[in-house]
């Protein structure tokens, strides 16, 4: 426990040193502006800075309208905040390198109110472009082979989405519209991969978006698994209930035969032991009694030790979780998280596909990539 907050001190000291300098560099460079209300302007800015910790820590105490709003707008800082820092950084970098290597040329002057306006507008711009992307979806195809006989089908269509993280940000208008585009693919089956909702169940249960996940509709029907963000809310069950509300069957470490040609298996979320204590089984205990000899689709959140599915001679890996990074440049960083962050994989016999995701965590943004839902179809031969 020590541990613990002694990292999240460390989490808030680096917060608050970074919103500093941002704040440091815009008075520097529009002081004719901002210094005759300093006191406004650096309470103010303080202000936009702790309101996403504040509505953390009144989601529970002062529920409503008020703390959804800061929610939101904290969010939106979050995103705001990250980009002014690097953009920041790099102008401070780029200055140190104009006096080390061509002192005799000044090319960014500082402070300089026009690079002060410069700064703001390149960031409002990209934060505007990043909302705008993050609410359309574009239709990602893949098409592949199992190397195996499903009895009496020759090819399977699936749809697939995760990490639609739907509460606060991604209500029941955005989810309306996500279910038509995946309807209109007409898919043989549907998957979601977790993340379905964003920690806080009640933002699904008031909106009713129960009824409208069971607007999904497929010929061998919808099936999902949890996420990390389920646990995370600490309201694990109850998420999973009023998924299954929406006729979705939500697999737990457990799977079911499909009409007797293949075999879906979902996994419960590895985050599930630091939530409830409770370790997930492992896959060979998960697959006991399976056939081998049809084909396996494993529905696993988090693409992590993925030589375990190829181990238990799993045929396809479906996962989400990493948004890609969400924004530029975190997508550098989650690459040599994950084995495959993003994209198809295939060792062997064993292929993973991971989805970037449909919706955003957070800040509703998204920079360097696409929200996609996976239009997959799989041809059996043997």
């Amino acid at each position: 426990m020590n541990s613990f907050f002694m990292i999240l001190g460390i989490i808030f000291l680096l917060y608050a040193a970074g919103n500093y300098y941002i704040a440091l560099r815009f008075f520097q460079c529009l002081r004719s502006i901002i210094e005759p209300y300093s006191l406004f302007y650096w309470g103010g800015y303080t202000l936009f800075a702790v309101t996403k910790i504040v509505a953390r820590i009144g989601r529970k105490n002062f529920p409503g309208t008020f703390n959804t709003r800061m929610t939101i707008f904290g969010d939106y800082w979050l995103a705001a905040s990250y980009y002014f820092f690097l953009v920041w950084v790099a102008v401070d970098l780029l200055r140190f390198l104009n006096k080390l290597l061509l002192p005799q040329f000044l090319l960014l002057p500082y402070p300089s109110m026009v690079l002060g306006f410069s700064v703001l507008f390149l960031v409002v711009a990209l934060i505007l472009y990043g909302n705008w992307n993050a609410k359309k979806p574009r239709i990602r195809k893949y098409e592949l082979t199992v190397n195996k006989t499903a009895p009496g089908l020759s090819q399977l269509h699936i749809a697939m989405i995760s990490d639609i993280h739907l509460g606060v940000i991604v209500d029941k208008d955005r989810l309306e519209a996500i279910i038509k585009q995946i309807n209109a693919l007409h898919p043989d089956i549907i998957f979601l991969v977790g993340d379905t909702i964003d920690e806080d169940v009640k933002f699904f249960i008031e909106q009713e978006m129960s009824v409208t996940l069971g607007k999904l509709h497929a010929p061998y029907g919808v099936f999902a698994v949890l996420g990390n963000h389920e646990y995370l809310g600490g309201e694990s069950d109850l998420a999973a209930e009023h998924i299954g509300k929406s006729n979705i069957k939500l697999l737990r470490d457990e799977y079911l035969m499909i009409n007797k040609q293949f075999y879906v298996v979902g996994r419960d979320d590895r985050s599930a032991k630091k939530a409830n204590g409770k370790r997930r089984f492992p896959l060979y205990r998960v697959m006991q009694g399976i056939d081998h000899e049809l084909p396996i689709i494993l529905l696993d959140h988090q693409p992590y030790e993925l030589e375990e599915g190829q181990r238990n001679r799993v045929d396809l890996q479906l996962s989400g979780h990493t948004h890609h990074g969400q924004f530029f440049p975190n997508n550098l960083i989650i690459q040599r998280v994950f084995e495959i962050d993003w994209g198809y994989l295939r060792n062997g016999e064993y292929q993973v596909i991971v989805s970037c995701g449909i919706g955003t965590w957070g800040p509703p943004i998204r920079i360097g990539n696409h929200p996609e839902i996976i239009d997959l179809l799989i041809t059996f031969e043997k």
